[in-house]
């Protein structure tokens, strides 16, 4: 087996294991779908997109909570606005926290939003880094002289 072809092997088996163990779901392979040609860094400038919006609103939500009055409207917004965008990129793990979080606003359970945020704060970094890693391989086969396999 070739280099090339070693590397897409590893890329398809790592991708694969993302959807088995949870972090992507269908919609991550509806996002690929429309990356072609003409836009062959649309998914990773989406999900670039995701990072940089997921970190601001993990930072406001970290400070909202740590009032003294917390506005429970603004968390769950900045927590629907998270789900929205988890979802958007097929990111299932920090969206199923999202809905914990959100029934947690709901009661007014400041207990419950900062156990939540801590949770979608771990599921965010562990998703991030398994996209980062999954970018990788495909740069590396990329560089290799190889075409990325549809999964």
């Amino acid at each position: 087996m070739d280099t090339v072809t070693q590397l897409q092997r590893q890329l398809v088996d790592y991708t694969n294991s993302l959807f088995l163990e949870g972090f992507l779901n269908e919609q991550f392979n509806q996002l690929q779908q429309l990356q072609d040609e003409s836009n062959p860094d649309f998914v990773v400038e989406v999900v670039s997109l995701f990072f940089q919006d997921s970190e601001r609103l993990l930072n406001e939500l970290a400070k909202i909570l740590e009032q003294k009055n917390i506005d429970f409207k603004k968390v769950d917004a900045h927590v629907h606005q998270l789900k929205g965008s988890s979802s958007s990129i097929g990111a299932q793990r920090v969206q199923r926290v999202c809905i914990a979080f959100r029934n947690s606003c709901e009661e007014k359970n400041i207990e419950g939003c900062q156990k939540c945020l801590q949770h979608v704060k771990y599921e965010y970094t562990h998703v991030k880094n398994k996209l980062e890693t999954l970018f990788k391989l495909e740069q590396q086969v990329l560089a290799a002289g190889g075409t990325i396999p549809m999964y």
